[in-house]
């Protein structure tokens, strides 16, 4: 299942990047992360992170990223590993000469379960979910990014 998001953020890429590329504060503006560990790695391609997930609101599963790019401040991609696996990519385009900043997202997702038909079905209709969680932390991230709070 391939989610994408797009929206225009009121702050420079470099501020934006900021925020994102903080993995322990991504609680701080999705709602879905209850933490995140540092398993293996620097920042950059290579890093391994464990990211506790909410499902419905309750921390239930950990989830396994790996970066796969790393391009500061335009560039992250990431690899799920865990029960929900597939890439992962922000891409951070600069806007009005810099001020601000187009900020994409785009996700293909799978479900691993034993019979994969099932997981495609999960994942359609947590999708409505997904979508609003990713919608959030859009709004969440432009809100820290924009007022230099973090």
């Amino acid at each position: 299942m391939r989610l994408r998001l797009a929206g225009v953020i009121p702050a420079s890429p470099e501020r934006v990047w900021t925020v994102a590329a903080d993995w322990e504060g991504y609680p701080r503006w999705m709602p879905d992360v209850a933490w995140v560990r540092r398993v293996a790695g620097e920042p950059g391609v290579g890093l391994v992170l464990d990211v506790r997930t909410k499902v419905f609101g309750l921390p239930l599963v950990t989830d396994r990223m790996t970066v796969t790019e790393w391009e500061p401040p335009r560039v992250l991609g990431i690899r799920h590993e865990g029960v929900v696996s597939g890439p992962a990519r922000w891409s951070l385009l600069p806007e009005r000469g810099g001020a601000s900043t187009r900020f994409v997202w785009v996700e293909d997702l799978r479900l691993r379960f034993p019979v994969r038909a099932l997981g495609e079905l999960g994942l359609l209709a947590y999708r409505p979910v997904l979508r609003l969680t990713f919608t959030l932390s859009m709004r969440n991230l432009a809100r820290l990014a924009s007022s230099g709070d973090h």
